[in-house]
């Protein structure tokens, strides 16, 4: 698929069928994350992938995963962020959202669906999952096939604001 046909069919899922992800989509999946930049490379992104059902349990004490066969957390370690010399501003939650993009497309094109989850607790997560303290959770990657009819790939010309207003052209 082209990218603009996969980022047009995405759309965030949250009713799953119970059949599992296998494993070769799931390394796509991670590969598409292992590619991803990060700023000036540090890399400080930290995934916890979650397929065992004992673990989404706990993980659905955080946040609503919609009964996803799969979870990635994507966590974020702030000691090893860049941060922008003029102000600080720390490249951390901007690398998670980068890599968790590029999972979410990937599985889009693998025929799975998403939801990127920012709702949830993250000291009950921390606490169920035995995160480690230097680990910020920025968010939860919820994958599986869908159970729903899917989102209409053409629904951002109604649904978005215009090109006009997104784009200042200067």
């Amino acid at each position: 698929m082209k990218f603009l046909d996969i980022a047009k069919s995405r759309y965030s899922v949250r009713k799953y069928k119970q059949t599992k992800v296998e494993s070769d989509k799931l390394n796509k999946i991670l590969e598409a994350a292992h590619v991803a930049p990060t700023a000036a490379n540090l890399q400080p992104v930290r995934l916890f992938v979650i397929q065992d059902e004992n673990t989404l349990a706990k993980l659905g004490k955080a946040a609503n995963i919609y009964n996803a066969p799969l979870a990635i957390v994507v966590c974020s370690d702030h000691t090893k962020a860049w941060n922008r010399p003029f102000d600080g501003k720390s490249s951390a939650d901007i690398d998670a959202s980068i890599i968790t993009d590029h999972m979410m497309l990937e599985a889009t094109d693998l025929g799975l669906g998403s939801v990127w989850i920012c709702y949830f607790k993250p000291d009950v997560l921390k606490k169920e999952l035995n995160l480690p303290e230097k680990l910020e959770p920025i968010n939860i990657l919820a994958i599986g096939y869908a159970d729903e009819t899917p989102a209409s790939p053409n629904r951002h010309s109604e649904q978005r604001i215009s090109l006009n207003k997104l784009a200042t052209f200067m």
